[in-house]
Parts: structure tokens; C-alpha cells; sequence
């Protein structure tokens, strides 16, 4: 059976205690599944960001929106985003993230600034019923 590139996976998270384990375990997998079936370079540093990534993003979803939160990943090797995995998580919450302004001495609050220094590019936007959060990681 031939495998097409875009490889894609998704994966539903209550909120409930263990979500954020869950989804980086999901991310892990993820990355071994790329690797393996497509021969996708995935270094320790690009699992260390993903994963720090998922667990950001599906963290915040847990804690500010009321309900469930779906998160996708997507590899692409073709296109203009050759290359690249999209992370993308949708939530209940229509509120947008604001990332804080860059404080060493603030306690917490520095996720989405962390996720926006390590990723090629984002798109946040309020849709129906809550919003999607996009982000894009350059591989190799």
C-alpha cells in the first residue's frame, strides 16, 4: 500500500487530569510514525519542540476553555510549507491569546510566548463555537 504525503493524525482531549501527558505521548508517536513510515528526519531536539509545543498549546485549552479540545498534527513535505508540521488545536473558548510582554520576573503565563519563539509561524482565529490555534514547525 503506497503512503501519501501529507501524514495526518488527530486526537480528542477532555481536560480531564493526564490530557496533557496523553497529548504528548500523542505527539511522540507521531514523530516515531513520520519517521518510520516516511523516512522524516525527526532529531531529539525537533521531539523535545514538539512535544513542549503540544503540551503548551493543549494545556492552555485545558485551562481556559470549557469542554473538549481536538488537536491535529500534519507533515508536509511538499507545497510551501515543505518540510513542515502543523500543530492545531481547536477549543471551546472564542476568547484570542494574547502573549504576554516578555517578563523574567512574571511567575507562569510565558506559554504562548514560548510557542511563538520556536515556531516558523502561527495563525490564531475565533471560529463557531471557539477558535483555532495553527502553528508551524520547520523539520530538519
Amino acid at each position: 500500500m503506497a503512503v501519501t504525503i501529507p501524514f495526518s493524525a488527530s486526537a480528542t482531549y477532555d481536560g480531564a487530569p493526564g490530557t496533557i501527558g496523553e497529548a504528548r505521548d500523542f505527539a511522540a508517536d507521531f514523530l516515531l510514525r513520520a519517521q518510520t513510515l516516511y523516512g522524516i528526519p525527526v532529531t531529539p531536539k525537533i521531539s523535545g519542540t514538539v512535544k513542549l509545543v503540544v503540551s503548551e498549546l493543549v494545556t492552555n485549552a485545558a485551562k481556559y476553555a470549557p469542554g473538549p479540545c481536538l488537536l491535529d498534527l500534519s507533515v508536509d513535505r511538499h507545497g510551501p510549507d515543505r518540510g513542515s508540521l502543523q500543530i492545531t488545536v481547536w477549543d471551546t473558548d472564542t476568547s484570542l491569546p494574547q502573549p504576554g510582554t516578555p517578563d523574567p520576573e512574571r511567575i507562569g503565563g510565558h506559554g504562548l510566548e514560548l510557542v511563538l519563539a520556536l515556531c516558523h509561524k502561527y495563525d490564531i482565529q475565533r471560529l463557531a463555537g471557539g477558535k483555532r490555534v495553527r502553528v508551524h514547525l520547520v523539520l530538519g
